[in-house]
């Protein structure tokens, strides 16, 4: 199958190519109406009247979207387009656009920036509504639908929207084809999906040549009496618009109902066979197991010739979402006729619609299992051959976690059905289950965890809970000697005509050190330590010095014995106590962010070259898809202050992180500095709720 990672790799593909041509062929237009050069006066004036009515109420969609991955709930951005159907200010667009949201803004052609809520989305469209914030309870400025039946080829029609996240653009073209729908070779593999469901079953869309690129999703297909008359969607070389007849009627349920019920009979159907020589009907290939098509008495190799009075004609692959459309339209929960031809005979059969279920549930994170995991539905359970839809699907598993750690180690797709001799039917329970587990506990709390895998059922151990930084203990301190050095190897020896040289040359002396003091200087050759010679000539003797460096106390004084170009000197220099390591300061994890920070060294201030006040933490690791990272924090970046207090110390970042948590400000800036620069930071978090 082709999920929705399909529409990303198909766009990511035309990025380049379409960015080169639009490069070398067309300038940015000054207007954001359209390019009119050549064209007729009065198409123009059309044109640009239609550009004027859409223009106000079109919009550039700015979304952070979750996705999970690694035992992780995952952030990334991404863009679209949309336009406001509604005074109210709801906006249509794409499902793959905005149905996975965590935070929304959409730009109109003003500049304005209003930040906007998901409403639902539809993945069996691909139509999605949000809407914006209105504290104001003003109208905005909408856009009507016209009828897309009307629609037919030749007709011109305008894309709007904002490619690769640009300013807002207008491209003309001509529908190409009305009923447009994915080549067999596509639908033979389960068609283009959306989480889970195949978008081709509802919809045949108009395809035109008006150019559209990544960005252009879910902008309007517009017709130069300035109506929409489709939502953008595909792009390959051709265009692809869900009809706005489609969209409107998905986007008027949204708006009602905050979703779209269908009717759902469990039939599997396809076009009449090539050689059949019947006139009408729909083949049905089988049904699903337990379905109303089932109880009905519905059979591989029948013909549905009618359903609830309304005659059925699919003869080719572009009149199935006819069909599919008319049973999702059918009354839920109602006895409805089916007339079936078989073998021949007609056959009237009653079945009862039950209202279709979404086929890939919402995910989680689980934190302190270091999995991502859904409910799954009841297709889904049939899909994977299991009796019931009781358990917890793994979508996604941590290296390293608690899951990531067990033995057997639990995999992506495992159903985890009980802990500690509880069942689990779903992740509301299995939440329950953890917490009470995890209550109170200190250290992680190992848990006997039952799952299936396929047809097998194993029990593991999962030490369940978040394991905490450890503070790492500070090494006991040695004497050092406050330079850099590099092995005199044989090779460098004979290339300063010197065969029998050892030791270490100085590569780098620490400013305002007793060694600067002492007058050491780069280029110095070390021989000997208080008259004992060294004798390392090779890169595995890199240690000698150190090794022997350490046998002294701090504060005592070595001599060294030091060539410098033709004279050897003897310096005395004052050891000192060795400075921490990395490994060794005090860290701090915010979970909220997902960024880690620890304290500087004495070797972040000289590898930096930062003055000894220099003060900050250092972020040691940006998690990807997290808060920080959507952000752009870097690994590297010295954080100075948060939200204009300064911070000095682990144990500062740690108090005024934890305040955050709490205050849930809605934005939380850190000011850093990254190389020679100085920036400030953004944080846009989306706190989650009780």
């Amino acid at each position: 199958m082709i999920s929705r990672i399909w529409f990303l790799c198909l766009f990511a593909a035309l990025v380049p190519l379409s960015w080169l041509a639009s490069a070398q062929e067309t300038p940015v237009a000054a207007s954001p109406a359209v390019e009119a050069a050549g064209l007729p006066l009065d198409l123009r004036a059309r044109v640009e009247e239609a550009v004027q009515q859409v223009k106000q109420s079109l919009v550039r969609i700015h979304v952070v979207e979750t996705y999970y991955s690694e035992g992780r709930e995952m952030k990334y951005e991404a863009s679209g387009s949309g336009v406001v159907i509604t005074p109210q200010g709801h906006v249509i667009t794409n499902h793959h656009v905005a149905g996975h949201a965590k935070q929304l803004k959409c730009v109109f052609s003003d500049k304005r920036e209003v930040e906007a809520d998901l409403v639902a989305g539809d993945p069996l469209t691909d139509i999605a509504i949000i809407k914006l914030h209105n504290p104001e309870a003003i109208e905005f400025p909408v856009v009507e639908f016209g009828d897309s039946s009307q629609v037919q080829v030749g007709d011109l029609v305008l894309a709007m929207g904002s490619p690769l996240a640009l300013s807002q653009s207008v491209t003309l073209g001509i529908v190409s084809n009305t009923e447009m729908i994915m080549p067999e070779f596509i639908r033979r593999f389960g068609g283009m999906t959306q989480d889970g469901e195949d978008v081709g079953s509802l919809v045949r869309w108009i395809g035109h040549d008006a150019a559209i690129f990544p960005g252009n999703s879910g902008g309007p297909l517009v017709s130069l009496d300035g109506k929409i008359v489709g939502i953008n969607e595909l792009g390959m070389g051709l265009g692809g618009a869900i009809p706005g007849n489609l969209a409107k009627e998905v986007a008027d349920e949204i708006i009602e109902k905050g979703k779209v019920p269908r009717a759902w009979l469990g039939i599997d159907v396809q076009p009449r066979l090539k050689h059949d020589e019947e006139k009408r009907g729909v083949l049905v290939g089988g049904t699903i197991k337990g379905s109303p098509a089932e109880q009905a008495g519905v059979t591989s190799g029948d013909r549905i010739l009618s359903v609830s009075g309304t005659p059925v004609d699919v003869q080719f692959g572009e009149q199935l979402p006819d069909f599919n459309n008319l049973v999702a339209n059918l009354p839920i929960g109602e006895e409805i006729t089916l007339v079936v031809d078989r073998k021949g005979e007609e056959v009237t059969l009653k079945a009862k619609t039950v209202e279709r279920e979404a086929f890939e549930q919402k995910q989680y994170e689980l934190k302190q299992w270091g999995l991502t995991v859904r409910n799954l539905s009841t297709m889904m359970a049939k899909e994977m051959k299991r009796d019931n839809n009781e358990g917890v699907m793994v979508t996604s598993v941590r290296t390293g976690g608690p899951a990531g750690d067990a033995k057997p180690v639990i995999n992506e797709k495992d159903v985890i059905v009980e802990i500690g001799g509880k069942p689990v039917k779903n992740v509301e329970e299995l939440e329950k289950l953890t917490e009470e587990l995890t209550k109170d506990a200190t250290e992680p709390v190992p848990a006997l965890t039952t799952f299936e895998r396929k047809t097998d059922r194993f029990v593991t151990v999962v030490k369940v809970g978040i394991k905490e930084l450890e503070d790492p203990g500070r090494e006991v301190k040695k004497a050092w000697l406050p330079v850099e050095t590099q092995v005199i190897t044989r090779d460098i020896a004979d290339l300063m005509k010197d065969p029998n040289l050892k030791g270490f040359r100085v590569t780098q002396v620490y400013k305002g050190s007793t060694a600067e003091q002492a007058g050491l200087q780069v280029g110095d050759l070390i021989l000997s330590v208080d008259d004992q010679p060294l004798t390392a000539d090779a890169l595995e003797h890199y240690e000698e010095l150190n090794t022997l460096v350490r046998q002294y106390r701090p504060d005592d004084t070595a001599t060294l014995t030091v060539r410098r170009g033709t004279e050897e000197l003897k310096v005395p220099v004052k050891l000192i106590r060795a400075p921490m390591l990395a490994r060794e300061m005090k860290k701090f994890e915010d979970k909220n962010f997902e960024f880690t920070v620890r304290d500087i060294t004495f070797f972040d201030k000289a590898t930096e070259q930062w003055k000894e006040e220099q003060r900050g933490v250092l972020v040691d690791e940006v998690k990807p898809g997290g808060w920080a990272a959507l952000g752009q924090l870097s690994t590297g970046d010295l954080i100075l202050s948060i939200n204009g207090e300064n911070v000095e110390t682990v144990e500062a970042v740690e108090t005024i992180m934890k305040r955050m948590a709490e205050g849930k400000p809605k934005v939380v800036v850190l000011k850093t500095l990254r190389g020679i620069h100085t920036y400030y930071v953004e944080l846009e978090p989306k706190w989650e709720t009780a």
